[in-house]
């Protein structure tokens, strides 16, 4: 989830409900005041407070960085022993692509076409041959690109990593090419269907156990966009609570028992 639409008695509580939803501080978000509330008289007139607090995509060039050395380090960890395909150094060859200063913005149509040949170009440098598709939903502004292989397992990598990797990759490139600001989803098979309803169910038993025990439980380092996903599932579970500890690419999620 991208934007929330938040209702709440005043302005400053909406939208401290929409960045909670989102999972996101207020410098990284765009907010839009629909209607201010009001209290009214004696309950007349009375008028809640509407906005739309939206996640602004923020371009972290060492954060972009990292991922290419995660991407590196997950491929290697991928191979399984015996392998003969030699591993290349993956960040070197995409800083050829210099996606950090490449910042021509054009039509949607070539920037999609740009980011489908850039996947399926490093997929090449990785030894694996790929297609891929696009589905776009311009009312969410999201874009799944769909990665289609015989090598789904090496393209996903231990835990998801090479995948998230690849995702962060085209999420950068797709921001400073494209005019419209899409959020981007790298897929391969139904992976991220898979994954969603695993964290969810991660969720599920991780708040069970926080009251039942009434003590913290401390998840495992995953990615961002999927830390948020487990703090709207449990968004809405008023006997517990969810913040992040840690440092990238090692930052985890802390449930813990609400106050």
């Amino acid at each position: 989830m991208n934007k929330y639409t938040a209702q709440a008695a005043t302005t400053a509580e909406a939208i401290q409900k929409g960045l909670e939803i989102l999972g996101i501080n207020k410098e990284d978000a765009s907010i839009e005041i629909v209607t201010e509330g009001k209290k009214g008289i004696f309950g007349f007139g009375k008028k809640y407070a509407i906005v739309i607090v939206e996640k602004r995509l923020i371009i972290d060039e060492e954060k972009t960085n990292e991922q290419k050395k995660i991407l590196t380090q997950a491929y290697s960890e991928t191979l399984t022993e015996g392998t003969t395909i030699e591993v290349l150094k993956l960040e070197d060859e995409t800083d050829k692509s210099d996606l950090s200063k490449n910042q021509v913005v054009q039509d949607d149509d070539k920037a999609l076409q740009l980011v489908s040949d850039y996947l399926v170009d490093i997929s090449s440098k990785m030894g694996i041959e790929t297609t891929v598709t696009t589905d776009v939903n311009l009312s969410d502004r999201q874009v799944v690109f769909h990665i289609h292989t015989e090598n789904a397992g090496l393209m996903i990598g231990k835990h998801g990593r090479i995948l998230n990797a690849l995702q962060s990759l085209a999420q950068v490139l797709l921001y400073q090419q494209a005019k419209t600001k899409f959020t981007v989803i790298v897929n391969v098979g139904d992976y991220r269907e898979r994954r969603e309803a695993s964290l969810k169910n991660v969720a599920e038993r991780t708040a069970e156990k926080v009251v039942r025990t009434n003590l913290p439980v401390f998840l495992e380092p995953m990615p961002a966009f999927e830390r948020k996903q487990i703090h709207f599932y449990l968004s809405k579970n008023k006997r517990v609570t969810t913040h992040s500890e840690g440092n990238e690419p090692h930052r985890y999620l802390v449930v813990e028992p609400l106050k």
